[in-house]
């Protein structure tokens, strides 16, 4: 058996994971804006895929390199095959827009315009928004050798433009450019007057320039307007070995980062040939590199039509989210969690008492201490205004940031100074070292005594991605968790080695070999006849080491289930390697983020919560904190909350053993199940 009938490639594993998102869009159960949204995700998600993946697969092939991974594709082999099911994605995004969602929109009464459609009063509109509104920061570009093609910037709108005529010099000119101000909105509503009742009419930025582009170069002839978007290398280099001052090196990559080498051309399908070879030449790209699109080359900015606010037919119906019981009374945080454990299952319960705790430590006079990590916080975090509140108190406030949270950096870097200034004891997470771990931990005198508080969870401290992705928090006043938190505080902020934990695994220290070994310990109960039992639910999963003692495991005959929502590079139901292992992914309204591990250890069974996939980068590269769950009843409830994401047969996805995933559905008088769904009637309120 070769090494690519072992594994799936992590490229196109995840290129798949991008389909089943696209299958959302095409889903006509879904309300119609919810569909759109996800329609702008796979865009977004597919810009990122070209920025990282794609860029380091080029960069590959330019050197002769062999692709990563241990299936043994060459990188050309991985990059055809995404061309090829990247044109499929392409043609299936623009086919949704053209004949489903615009003309279901304006059924619903959000109406895109086509310039053809405007009427007298709406192009006076639109013509004096473009002089007063869109030429001011124009800058119309024509091309000699003393004015070469502009730099083009990531992701930005630009416009290519074919020219016939003498320039007020007498010098002839066949082509120019006009550049989209990142300041203005790519959708235009147009005003309520220019609307019929109860309908929004929208135009797109592109629409506007193209019509009116012939004013923007007076004398010359505009014979076509063609508009066009370069995808860059957004990977950000910091070499270990020779940085002395991470923030500013990080500051200079991403700088750098904005005209990194293209990667990927989009342009529009009517944009002639040699203007596609003009464009493909000053980018250093081929044909390969390119994508005609019949619509707009920004996907995701239709967003903006998702925040229709008088159209809540065309939403997933609201919710609130709900508390655990214990939360509802009115007890102080800190008196509660001496006396039990909490787990708050988000979004389907509030991410509210996680803030609350950590405001409640800020305040409390008795409150000597707060340590914790960061990795994605959000713009406006109340986290952070609490921490500012702490150490301005004069509470120690030690914060852990990851400088190098990919596509949060700058964000990262602006809060780091906030709490810097308001006194906060400031770590970068260490280069190469990702600290990925997402933990907090308050340190309270208590009767002359001081008593650790912590929050450990699988998801970051964002307010705001806590409504739209699914995470486990937990928070106890466990002695020995709350030194296992305060050691890994130790280690992460003294690099300094870190006594044996009791109720926590770490990466990259201990986490990995106690995996192995665990998985090892479940196949050597399956062949001495006892009940094994592993599942695992998480993000993604490519780490060789892990593939490779599931399969030994399965072969043993230990039963596997796994619930890996994006990336698996194992192959499940291969004869004599993995017919014992079943890999699903949900795909639903929100983002299933949550890690969790599971093993029946014959009998005695052990729970974990985790920030790390069962990736190389998270068990060998980065801080990740795994965490034992012992509670009765919130190992009861974390059980269940698998069992039921095992039997979902409406947003599940089983992956094949080609690679592919087939969807689920109930099947003639079976009964609906749908674990999303299902926690939301558990565990949220009514609205």
């Amino acid at each position: 058996m070769s090494q690519s009938d072992l594994y799936i490639n992590r490229e196109l594993s995840q290129f798949e994971f991008n389909k089943r998102v696209l299958a959302q869009a095409h889903d006509p159960t879904i309300p119609l804006l919810e569909r759109l949204r996800f329609l702008c995700i796979t865009c977004t998600n597919l810009d990122e895929f070209f920025e990282i993946r794609v860029a380091a697969l080029k960069q590959r092939i330019e050197i002769g390199a062999p692709a990563q991974g241990p299936e043994k594709l060459s990188a050309r082999q991985i990059f055809d095959a995404i061309r090829e099911r990247m044109l499929d994605v392409v043609r299936q995004q623009y086919d949704l827009l053209n004949n489903v969602f615009f003309p279901e929109l304006a059924k619903a009464g959000a109406q895109f315009l086509k310039s053809e459609e405007w009427n007298a009063e709406q192009r006076e509109w639109l013509r004096t928004y473009f002089l007063e509104q869109v030429v001011p920061v124009l800058t119309p570009l024509t091309f000699d050798p003393s004015r070469p093609f502009p730099r083009v910037l990531n992701k930005s709108l630009n416009f290519i433009v074919r020219l016939n005529g003498k320039d007020a010099f007498g010098r002839r000119r066949h082509r120019g450019m006009v550049q989209a101000p990142r300041s203005l909105p790519r959708i235009i509503r147009l005003p309520d007057h220019l609307s019929a009742p109860d309908r929004h009419h929208y135009v797109f930025l592109s629409s506007i320039i193209r019509v009116h582009v012939a004013e923007l170069f007076p004398g010359l002839s505009v014979e076509g307007c063609y508009q066009f978007r370069v995808t860059r290398n957004s990977n950000l280099y910091v070499d270990d070995e020779e940085i002395g001052d991470l923030v500013h090196a990080l500051e200079g990559q991403l700088a750098a980062s904005r005209h990194g080498a293209a990667v990927r051309l989009e342009v529009s399908h009517e944009c002639p040939t040699d203007l596609q070879e003009f464009l493909l030449d000053h980018f250093s790209l081929d044909e390969h590199d390119m994508y005609l699109v019949d619509g707009p080359v920004n996907l995701n900015r239709l967003l903006t039509v998702c925040e229709i606010e008088d159209r809540p037919e065309l939403f997933y119906p609201p919710f609130t989210q709900g508390y655990p019981e214990e939360l509802l009374s009115k007890e102080d945080i800190f008196s509660l969690l001496s006396k039990k454990n909490v787990l708050l299952h988000h979004p389907y319960q509030s991410f509210a008492p996680t803030i609350d705790f950590i405001s409640s430590a800020s305040t409390d006079a008795d409150v000597l201490a707060i340590k914790i990590t960061l990795y994605r916080t959000g713009a406006d975090s109340p986290i952070v205004d609490h921490l500012v509140t702490a150490a301005r108190a004069g509470k120690e406030v030690t914060v852990i940031i990851e400088l190098m949270a990919r596509f949060d950096e700058a964000a990262n870097i602006s809060l780091a100074n906030r709490l810097q200034e308001a006194g906060a004891h400031v770590v970068y997470g260490l280069v190469g070292y990702k600290t990925h771990a997402k933990m907090t931990l308050v340190v309270r005198r208590e009767s002359g005594k001081l008593i650790r508080y912590v929050h450990l969870g699988t998801g970051n401290y964002h307010h705001a991605t806590t409504r739209a992705y699914t995470d486990y928090g937990y928070m106890s006043s466990s002695r020995r968790l709350g030194q296992d938190v305060h050691d890994l505080f130790m280690q992460l902020t003294s690099l300094t080695e870190s006594s044996d934990m009791s109720r926590m695994l770490v990466a990259p220290f201990n986490l990995y070999t106690s995996l192995l070994e665990k998985i090892e310990r479940e196949a050597e109960n399956a062949r001495s006849g006892k009940s094994a039992r592993i599942i695992a639910k998480i993000n993604s999963l490519n780490e060789q080491g892990m593939i490779d003692a599931l399969y030994a495991a399965s072969q043993a005959g230990v039963k596997i289930d796994l619930i890996v929502r994006g990336i698996c590079s194992l192959r499940p139901g291969v004869a004599g390697l993995s017919e014992n292992i079943h890999v699903r992914s949900i795909v639903g309204r929100f983002l299933e983020h949550s890690r969790v591990y599971y093993f029946l250890n014959d009998g005695n069974e052990e729970f974990y919560c985790s920030s790390a996939d069962w990736m190389e980068r998270n068990l060998l590269r980065r801080n990740e904190s795994c965490f034992e769950i012992r509670q009765k009843r919130l190992t009861d409830q974390i059980r269940s909350d698998l069992e039921l994401f095992l039997a979902d047969n409406c947003q599940a996805w089983v992956l094949l053993g080609d690679g592919s995933y087939a969807r689920l559905t109930p099947a003639e008088g079976e009964a609906r199940i749908s674990a999303q769904e299902t926690f939301l009637e558990q565990l949220a309120l009514p609205n």
